[in-house]
């Protein structure tokens, strides 16, 4: 298992807009991961440690950086913590994806495809459109453990495999906050 030195992952980039994300979109994902960091108390800066494992495993660090202040009216916007949490870990695992593949996200995939997201390469010709070349499915858990987290991964796994026949790679992310950790993974 190979080891990367730290990089930033700026949560405030959701906000500028990704091909599957309009800038609205991303800013409420930049202020659910906001809410989730900030109920887990941490303060800016903090490390998110990352397994990825494709053909080969290796391990990423990441200082989060960069997002909104939680103020008493977006905890009260945030309220339901499974939705924040969800929604937070799509905008993490679409950083990710960005920062460790050649990939991003998109196109938002249709319910009962068995994955959250298109992916697409991040270098395309501005005159053609995206073509989708991978999957993505994404998990995120507020408060738990590796063992939580290893366990989410297999379910999430299986997850994709009724849309496997399309033979494209999928990406499945799993994303813990209160340690926070994330795993992810190629099949």
């Amino acid at each position: 298992m190979s080891s990367v030195t730290a990089k930033e992952l700026v949560l405030s980039k959701l906000a500028e807009g990704i091909p599957a994300l309009s800038p609205a979109v991303g800013k409420t994902m930049a202020e659910a991961c906001a809410v989730c960091l900030d109920n887990q108390k941490h303060k800016k800066g903090v490390e998110l440690n990352v397994e990825l494992r494709e053909d080969t495993s290796s391990t990423h660090t990441f200082t989060l950086k960069d997002w909104e202040d939680v103020t008493d009216l977006l905890k009260r916007c945030w309220n339901d913590l499974p939705y924040t949490t969800e929604q937070a870990a799509y905008g993490i695992a679409i950083l990710l994806i960005c920062e460790l593949t050649e990939f991003t996200a998109i196109e938002r995939a249709k319910k009962g495809t068995g994955f959250d997201y298109w992916l697409g390469k991040k270098e395309f010709e501005e005159d053609l459109p995206f073509k989708r070349e991978a999957r993505l499915e994404v998990s995120g858990i507020l408060l738990g453990s590796k063992a939580l987290v290893e366990n989410r991964m297999k379910i999430k796994l299986k997850q994709t495999i009724p849309s496997d026949g399309t033979a494209l790679p999928a990406y499945t992310v799993v994303v813990e906050f209160s340690q926070p950790i994330s795993q992810v993974v190629k099949k």
